[in-house]
């Protein structure tokens, strides 16, 4: 029958729960080390495990009943989720986490352990051997200067985007007699970052510019 349903065993709950809590960190912190992508990966990450606890209990509750599986469906035909993916990586991560909570939902522990090792593994392993071939910072550019008149923010993307193409920007503060402009960039020596201080300042000697690690923000 539709309302046929079963008991949800409370101590296996806890125990998908703390696996959960578990490998969400794991994958939060991995995600922070290796990823590539230029957003802010903590405040990206921190709902690594939020979305993998809700999905597990979404699952947990509706595979108990046939009628709360179809009340689901509809739904998630009425509400609509929508993020701002700017980047496919962080796509494959949601779908991970999203999996791992699946997985843990449907009481699938081995399975889901076994895989997630086995990605992590392959994501580590990756990362170290991309750091000895290629040596890339994700660093926070901050420009400013009190004679807007000599620099236009097209001035500053252009300078930028020519030397260290992979580059965001952040923020754009304009006022009379200054001017402030944040970027996220990628770099790989600091003959670029140079490169960038010294033809930002053929515009301007009064221009001030600023490198902090990404880790900072």
């Amino acid at each position: 029958m539709i309302t046929e349903q079963t008991n949800v065993n409370l101590v296996d709950f806890l125990i998908n729960a703390l696996i959960v809590l578990i490998l969400a960190l794991i994958l939060e912190f991995t995600y922070q080390r290796c990823a590539k992508a230029l957003s802010n990966r903590r405040i990206f990450s921190a709902n690594f495990l939020k979305l993998a606890f809700t999905t597990m209990l979404i699952i947990t509750i509706v595979k108990t009943s046939l009628a709360l599986s179809l009340g689901l469906v509809g739904a998630l035909s009425i509400v609509r989720f929508r993020a701002a993916i700017k980047e496919p990586e962080e796509l494959t991560y949601l779908f991970f986490t999203i999996a791992i909570g699946l997985g843990l939902g449907a009481n699938y522990r081995v399975i889901v352990t076994v895989a997630f090792a086995i990605l992590m593994g392959i994501i580590w392993i990756r990362y170290y051997l991309g750091r000895s071939n290629n040596q890339k910072q994700n660093l926070f550019l901050t420009v400013t200067s009190s004679q807007p008149q000599k620099i236009q923010l097209t001035d500053i993307q252009n300078t930028i985007k020519d030397i260290l193409p992979a580059s965001e920007l952040k923020r754009f503060d304009e006022s009379t007699g200054y001017i402030e402009t944040g970027y996220l960039v990628e770099t790989g020596s600091p003959e670029e970052l140079n490169q960038v201080k010294n033809r930002l300042k053929e515009f301007s000697e009064d221009i001030q510019v600023t490198f902090v690690d990404h880790h900072a923000y």
